[in-house]
């Protein structure tokens, strides 16, 4: 039988345009849709619609919103040395966060089993006052707010495993004991935040669960990482639904990172989570795009989440052996140090 999986891509995600040789451009989404090409008759097509004020504002301040627009006047322009507008960027990023939002309702609702927006520009690092590391507004918060006070879901898990930390998103939840975000990420890299003594504050306290990693981690720490940490996490939090910001710049091939990630092992961390969501909240997945900036890798990885995504039964990968000494476990015993008393069962294979 077929699953149903929904997918949002559209060409004006391709007007969000910057300075020349700049890493995210139009072209990544060209690579994403050669993988989609080749799947779109078995996906579900959702169209984009524009994220309107008051999504946004449950993320962003109005003083944020009234920036972009007063940025957009002058477009293009630059808000930091890594972040611009031209003209159409605040209308393509509002396409972004309605995706999202749009995507991640329909998962909760029953209309599709699970989901993939292809979207631009990412998300991950917008603050709730500032632009800043290619991101304009937070997609995957503001899809998480909608879902909490639209549709009444109750508790929700955020996994990032961009290669960067998605610090927009850690600050945007991290009082909330609700919303639990787990981070994947290089270290130290941008934005330097991550580390593993970064929990949560107040009530939100072992909310966030960090995994700093050192350059030159593959698939086997990922998925490692997954199966060890994210998974008792996870069945200790009992989730309603899992929204993933995926990035794949952990990818081997990527310029702007230094991981050795291969579409097989994003292949196999999309196992993970879907066998997560199946066991915990009815399968209710749904996955925004956010970094990346090989073609290649690009192309790769979204085919190899998505072949994950549609599968009759995808199986799971092999545990991840985590001998004494190996990266793998050096990761799992500083997490275990700073979460073991709260999660049973961490660092278990």
């Amino acid at each position: 039988m077929e699953r149903s999986v929904a997918i949002v891509e559209d060409p004006r995600y391709g007007s969000h345009e910057g300075p020349a040789g700049h890493p995210e451009r139009p072209a990544r989404l060209e690579a994403v849709g050669r993988a989609l090409r080749a799947r779109r008759a078995s996906l579900a097509p959702l169209a984009a619609r524009p994220a309107d004020d008051p999504e946004l504002l449950r993320v962003h301040g109005a003083s944020h919103l009234e920036l972009m627009e007063e940025a957009a006047r002058r477009a293009p322009c630059r808000l930091d040395p890594d972040t611009y507008l031209c003209a159409q960027s605040l209308d393509v990023a509002r396409l972004a966060a309605g995706a999202a939002v749009d995507l991640a309702r329909g998962v909760a609702r029953g209309d599709w089993q699970a989901g993939f927006a292809a979207v631009r520009p990412p998300g991950h690092h917008a603050e709730a006052d500032r632009a800043m590391g290619f991101c304009l507004f937070n997609n995957i918060a503001v899809a998480a707010r909608a879902l909490r006070e639209e549709d009444g879901v109750g508790r929700i898990l955020i996994l990032d495993w961009d290669v960067h930390h998605g610090n927009g998103t850690q600050h945007s939840f991290e009082e909330d004991p609700d919303v639990l975000y787990v981070s994947t990420h290089q270290f130290p890299y941008y934005p330097g935040s991550g580390d593993f003594d970064e929990i949560g504050r107040g009530r939100g306290e072992g909310a966030t669960l960090n995994v700093p990693m050192p350059p030159g981690c593959g698939d086997a720490e990922l998925v490692g990482v997954l199966q060890r940490l994210l998974v008792p996490a996870a069945r200790a939090f009992r989730p309603e639904l899992i929204l993933v910001s995926c990035g794949f710049d952990a990818h081997r091939s990527d310029p702007l990172a230094s991981m050795d990630v291969s579409g097989n092992g994003f292949a196999d961390a999309a196992r993970v989570v879907r066998a997560l969501a199946e066991e915990l909240c009815s399968g209710r997945l749904a996955l925004v795009l956010e970094g990346g900036y090989a073609e290649d890798g690009l192309e790769e990885s979204t085919g190899a989440v998505l072949d994950v995504l549609l599968a009759a039964d995808p199986g799971l990968p092999e545990t991840v052996a985590a001998p004494p000494g190996s990266t793998l476990r050096g990761l799992v015993e500083r997490v275990e140090s700073v979460h073991g008393p709260r999660i049973p069962g961490l660092g278990a294979p």
